[in-house]
């Protein structure tokens, strides 16, 4: 049985909790001893993002002390696993040992990633009878590879793809632009308001062109930022993290 640390993102800690319950259960249904180290904190990815390098460093060290000693680190979040596997390296420096640096970065994982490659899971046979439409966050998509798998009957899916595919009832849209980022991207939806609510809205016209009900993610910044553009224009659309749609919640 692995010893699985979860690592919350702190806007799903504080805002989206059930995302954090829906992972907890799903990675104890496969199997897996989850301990949740409470010293976890940010993972300093705002800071480094708008330039505040030292601000970002005891935090990125403090990563390292937490989760030393688990045989995995799980994240519902391929912004912040991203944030960990990809430029920690930087912002560490020396502080922490290589060795020690190389074991824990390795087996920090994206949740659906963890669920595919390390657990095998290949069907989660659960009913979710509605129409998914699937957006690949920037950082899962080209940080983390995880748009990179093997074809399933014909089309390419995420990790998150091919598990939600075999869950009963359930619809996988086609979109025009799978690829196309949210337009969040953290400090920027701050800093480019007006640009970054346009992209959104391009976004969710895609998923209502396609046909989508139920619009989901591996992360939540992304699903956050267009579930605020979906409310304020009364969309019927639907907003639910995958963690929450794989361990078999339904949209209300």
């Amino acid at each position: 049985m692995p010893r699985v640390a979860l690592f919350i993102p702190c806007y799903i800690d504080q805002l989206y909790p059930d995302v954090a319950t829906a992972t907890l259960e799903l990675l104890e249904h496969y199997g897996c001893e989850v301990h949740f180290p409470p010293q976890q904190t940010c993972c300093g990815q705002p800071m480094s993002n708008t330039g505040c390098v030292n601000d970002a460093r005891p935090i990125a060290i403090n990563y390292f002390n937490i989760f030393d000693g688990y045989d995995y680190i799980v994240c519902p979040s391929g912004s912040c696993a991203a944030m960990v596997r990809n430029h920690y390296h930087d912002i560490v420096g020396d502080a922490v040992p290589h060795d020690r640096f190389e074991r824990i970065r390795s087996t920090t994982y994206e949740l659906c990633e963890f669920l595919v490659d390390v657990l095998k899971v290949t069907e989660i046979n659960r009913p979710f009878p509605f129409r998914v439409g699937l957006h690949q966050s920037c950082h899962g998509l080209r940080e983390l590879r995880l748009g990179s798998c093997s074809e399933l009957v014909g089309e390419k899916f995420s990790k998150a793809g091919q598990l939600l595919k075999g869950m009963q009832g359930i619809e996988l849209v086609s979109l025009e632009r799978a690829d196309e980022c949210c337009g969040f991207g953290g400090t920027f939806a701050v800093a480019e308001e007006a640009v970054s609510c346009m992209m959104g809205l391009d976004r969710v016209a895609d998923h209502e062109k396609s046909g989508t009900e139920v619009l989901t993610a591996g992360d939540m910044s992304c699903l956050m930022h267009m579930y605020g553009l979906i409310h304020r224009q009364k969309k019927p659309l639907k907003v639910m993290h995958v963690a929450e749609i794989l361990a078999g919640r339904q949209p209300n």
